[in-house]
């Protein structure tokens, strides 16, 4: 598997993109001010993508992150975060966070198991921020669930 960044001038992996955030206009503007990561098969296709936008000097947030479906449940998820992590801790950050959707029950598990803690909720900020609802697993995606995790 390998991780690199986005060459300047590629075009960004929309399919996966949109899959973790469907507003292709809130996905373009995070996309500009961030480092986008791509994981890419053996046979060269984009099948993971990880974005990472600085907050202020010391945070910096993972503001979408997906793996394509046919290679879901492999550890790429896993694989792409601890790659966020470790280039945020490298590159002098302190603190690293993410947000989810209350309704995305696996992308919950999955974070704290790599060693993020629940440190807030944004009520209905997807109902602010969203014009079509979002449903998963059943439940109506309303609430911003924050998570962050210390790098030092």
């Amino acid at each position: 598997m390998n991780i690199r960044m986005l060459k300047e001038g590629e075009q960004p992996p929309w399919k996966l993109l949109l899959m973790a955030d469907p507003s292709k206009a809130l996905v373009s503007r995070y996309l500009d001010e961030g480092l986008c990561y791509v994981t890419e098969s053996e046979n060269g296709e984009t099948i993971g993508v990880i974005v990472l936008v600085p907050v202020s000097d010391h945070i910096i947030e993972i503001m979408n992150l997906a793996v394509d479906e046919s290679h879901q449940g492999k550890g790429l998820g896993t694989l792409l975060l601890k790659h966020g992590i470790q280039t945020s801790a490298e590159n002098g950050y302190d603190t690293i966070e993410i947000g989810t959707g209350n309704s995305s029950i696996n992308q919950l598990a999955l974070y704290q198991k790599v060693g993020f803690r629940i440190t807030g909720i944004e009520h209905d900020f997807f109902i602010r921020n969203y014009e079509e609802p979002i449903f998963e697993n059943g439940i109506q995606c309303r609430d911003m669930i924050r998570l962050s995790m210390p790098l030092s």
